[in-house]
């Protein structure tokens, strides 16, 4: 694969372009795309152009660039959240009509928790994750949920270079929500994101019995219901779990 003169490959600069895009922001215009790239415009222009050919970027508007649909219809196609997103949706659809409340699934992504569902409604609180959005995992039930069903050497190694920009949280701190949610087998964290929420989640098991997903609920800190709605996730979570083919409990 060919390199720029700065060393880096066409893999990297075409990555670089695609992930340039920022969050709610459909299209850029080519000069502050290869900025936000950090590529020179004439780069830019050149591998937009190619990337366009094979419709993964498009023109836009105004002679801006924007994600093509190609994208979208691949990534729909063959990714491996789709299996996930179909075997959960019934039964988180199941307790949003119960709940009224936000409903989201989520998986683990290095630090952070990625969000590959959603289901709210008008009305809901206030609900910061978003389909294909990002979180930290120690401001997210959901994170909180993941890591702390994960092996004991992937949650020591998340541990050792847990650092909170915010300075809000201490590792020890993140330790100790860590071992509460192994220990009750859910995830609760109220007011961390949202001073008037609740987020509570549980891990979702594969055939390995590896928490491979979380399930969880934002809902109004002042009608929190735990002991109907731990039970509630976990049963869903199992149900997935088995549309998933993990054994049996």
């Amino acid at each position: 694969m060919a390199n720029s003169i700065s060393g880096d490959s066409v893999v990297d600069r075409v990555v670089r372009i695609l992930e340039a895009f920022p969050e709610g922001v459909s299209s850029l215009p080519l000069g502050e795309l290869a900025a936000r790239a950090g590529l020179p415009l004439t780069s830019a222009h050149r591998l937009v152009k190619q990337l366009a050919e094979h419709r993964l970027l498009e023109q836009a508007p105004g002679g801006k660039v924007q994600l093509g649909l190609r994208l979208w219809e691949l990534v729909n196609r063959n990714s491996p959240t789709l299996v996930l997103r179909q075997a959960a949706l019934p039964f988180m659809d199941d307790i949003h009509q119960v709940l009224n409340q936000n409903v989201n699934l989520a998986v683990l992504q290095g630090d952070d928790v990625l969000f590959v569902e959603r289901l709210s409604r008008r009305g809901s609180v206030a609900n910061r994750a978003k389909v294909a959005g990002r979180m930290p995992v120690h401001v997210s039930s959901a994170g909180v949920a993941l890591m702390s069903a994960q092996p004991p050497h992937v949650q020591a190694a998340y541990l050792a270079r847990f650092r909170d920009p915010t300075g809000k949280a201490t590792t020890e701190h993140v330790r100790q929500i860590l071992a509460a949610a192994s220990t009750h087998g859910y995830a609760e964290l109220a007011g961390v994101v949202d001073p008037d929420t609740w987020g509570i989640a549980v891990p979702i098991h594969d055939r390995q019995r590896l928490a491979v997903a979380a399930i969880g609920v934002v809902v109004p800190l002042a009608e929190v219901r735990i002991q109907q709605l731990v039970p509630a996730l976990k049963t869903a979570a199992r149900g997935i779990g088995r549309q998933l083919g993990a054994p049996g409990e």
